[in-house]
C-alpha cells in the first residue's frame, strides 16, 4: 500500500500538538511569585478579533487637497466565552526592516463574546513606526480584567508601510496630522457600528493608551491642543517652503472636535512625544481635566524626559495626574519583548531593547499599574485606587532595627527597584 508520509506527519502533529500554529514564538515566561499582584491574569477568558474601520471623505495627508476613505485595521480584545477545544491566537507582523515574525498570544481568535455585562473601552495607539499588536500583552491583560481594548494600525505609520532605511520619514507628516483624529474616530466607530463587540462595549466610559506618537496624539485628543510653528516643523525635517502652509492644517485640538469628547474618562501615555518641541499648547494643557498617567524612562532619548515627558506631566491640569518613571530606561518602555528575528540588526532591536532593564519586567509593571489606574478612574473602584503609590520611590529601606519600610501596594517585599511614582 502506498503511504502518504506528509499526511501521516501532519496527522501526528495534530494528535500531539493540536492545531496551534507551530511557528508562533512565545515571548513570555511563567510569571514568578514576585510578579506585581495586578499583573496576574483576570477572571475573564479573552477573545480577539480583527476589524476594519473606514473613515469616509478624509483629507489626504499626501497633498492636503483630496478626500479619500481612510482605512484603519483594529485588533480588539474582549471578555469571551471559549470552549475547551479552542486554540490561542497568534499575532503576525514585520520588524522595521520588514522581517516577518509571529507571536503566541493567550486570547482566542473570534471567540464568542461574554454576554450579560458592559465593559469600558480602551483605545490603544502605537508609535512611529509600529503596529497594532505591539502592546498585545496589555490588550490581553486588560481584557481579562473586564475591558474591551481596541488597538489601531495607524495607516501610513506602520512597520509594514514605512521603509526605515530608504525613506524613514515618509509617513511622519501623516502621523502628525492623523494620530489624534484616528483615536477619536475609533471611539466613534465602536460606539455606532454593529461590530462583534457592540453588545458589550461601553463607549460612554472610554480611555486612551498611547505610546510615543500615540501619546502625542492622546494628549491632543483629551485637550492638549497642538501649537506647531514653521520653525518647530523645520526642526524635524519639514522644508521651509512647506512648513508655513502646514501649520494651520496641523494645529487642531480634541482629536478634530470643537471640545474634548466627554466619553474619554482617562489617559495613559507612554513616552509621549512633543514636549521638547512645545508641540502642545501650555495653556490648553492646564485645561485637561480627566485623570492622566504618564510613563517614561528618565533617559528617554527620543521624547526627552526633563523637558519632554516630565514637562507634559507638569503642564497637565488634571486633579489626578501621575508620572511613573523607569530609572535608567530610555524610550522602549511600552512594546512587547523583541522577537527573535529582531536580534539580527540594530534597526530592529532598537525598537524593543533597553540596556538597563528586562523588557518582560517592564511589561509586568505596566500591566499592574495600568490596571490600578483604569480600575480606579474608569471603573471607580476605590480599592484599586489604593494601589496607586503614595510614596515616590519604590525602593524599600531598613530602619535602625532592620525592619523594612512598606512595599508599594501589590509589590512583595524586596522586589521593587528602579521605579518612581510622582503625583502632581
Amino acid at each position: 500500500m502506498k503511504m502518504n508520509c506528509g499526511r501521516i506527519i501532519a496527522f501526528l502533529c495534530t494528535v500531539l500538538f493540536g492545531n496551534a500554529t507551530m511557528s508562533a514564538e512565545q515571548l513570555y515566561h511563567q510569571q514568578p511569585s514576585v510578579t506585581p499582584e495586578l499583573a496576574m491574569p483576570g477572571a475573564y477568558t479573552v477573545g480577539v478579533t480583527t476589524l476594519t474601520a473606514t473613515s469616509p471623505n478624509h483629507l489626504s495627508a499626501a497633498d492636503f487637497k483630496t478626500l479619500q476613505d481612510r482605512q484603519l485595521a483594529l485588533e480588539v480584545w474582549y471578555p469571551a466565552k471559549v470552549s475547551r477545544s479552542a486554540e490561542p491566537a497568534s499575532y503576525k507582523n514585520v520588524t522595521r526592516s520588514h522581517r516577518a515574525f509571529e507571536l503566541q498570544g493567550t486570547a482566542y481568535r473570534d471567540a464568542p463574546i461574554h454576554t450579560g455585562e458592559k465593559f469600558p473601552l480602551i483605545v490603544l495607539s502605537h508609535g512611529y513606526t509600529g503596529y497594532r499588536t505591539i502592546m498585545f500583552y496589555l490588550g490581553e491583560h486588560l481584557a481579562s480584567h473586564g475591558y474591551v481594548v481596541a488597538a489601531i494600525d495607524h495607516t501610513d505609520s506602520t512597520n509594514a508601510e514605512v521603509d526605515m532605511v530608504a525613506a524613514p520619514g515618509a509617513g511622519f507628516i501623516s502621523t502628525l496630522f492623523n494620530r489624534a483624529s484616528d483615536q477619536q474616530f475609533v471611539l466613534d466607530f465602536l460606539g455606532s457600528q454593529d461590530t462583534k463587540v457592540r453588545e458589550i462595549v461601553d463607549t460612554d466610559n472610554a480611555a486612551l493608551i498611547g505610546y510615543s506618537m500615540g501619546g502625542y496624539g492622546a494628549v491632543n485628543t483629551i485637550g492638549g491642543c497642538y501649537s506647531f510653528s514653521a520653525q518647530s516643523l523645520q526642526k524635524f525635517g519639514v522644508p521651509a517652503e512647506n512648513a508655513t502652509a502646514l501649520v494651520p492644517l496641523l494645529n487642531s485640538c480634541h482629536g478634530g472636535r470643537k471640545q474634548t469628547d466627554r466619553r474619554w474618562k482617562a489617559m495613559m501615555a507612554f513616552s509621549p512625544w512633543g514636549g521638547e518641541l512645545d508641540v502642545h499648547d501650555a495653556k490648553s494643557m492646564q485645561g485637561i481635566s480627566i485623570p492622566t498617567l504618564y510613563v517614561s524612562g528618565d533617559q528617554d532619548d527620543i521624547s526627552g524626559f526633563e523637558n519632554g515627558v516630565k514637562k507634559l506631566h507638569e503642564q497637565t491640569g488634571s486633579k489626578h495626574n501621575y508620572l511613573m518613571v523607569y530609572e535608567n530606561a530610555r524610550h522602549n518602555i511600552a512594546a512587547h519583548p523583541a522577537p527573535q528575528v529582531a536580534f539580527d540588526n540594530d534597526l530592529d532591536i532598537g525598537h524593543h531593547y533597553e540596556p538597563s532593564w528586562n523588557i518582560e519586567t517592564i511589561n509586568r509593571i505596566n500591566q499592574h499599574m495600568s490596571l490600578a489606574f483604569f480600575d480606579c478612574h474608569l471603573k471607580n473602584l476605590a480599592e484599586r485606587c489604593a494601589y496607586l503609590p503614595e510614596r515616590e520611590d519604590i525602593t524599600q529601606v531598613r530602619d535602625a532595627i532592620g525592619k523594612l519600610t512598606e512595599a508599594w501596594p501589590g509589590f512583595p517585599d524586596r522586589w521593587g527597584s528602579g521605579v518612581l511614582f510622582l503625583r502632581k
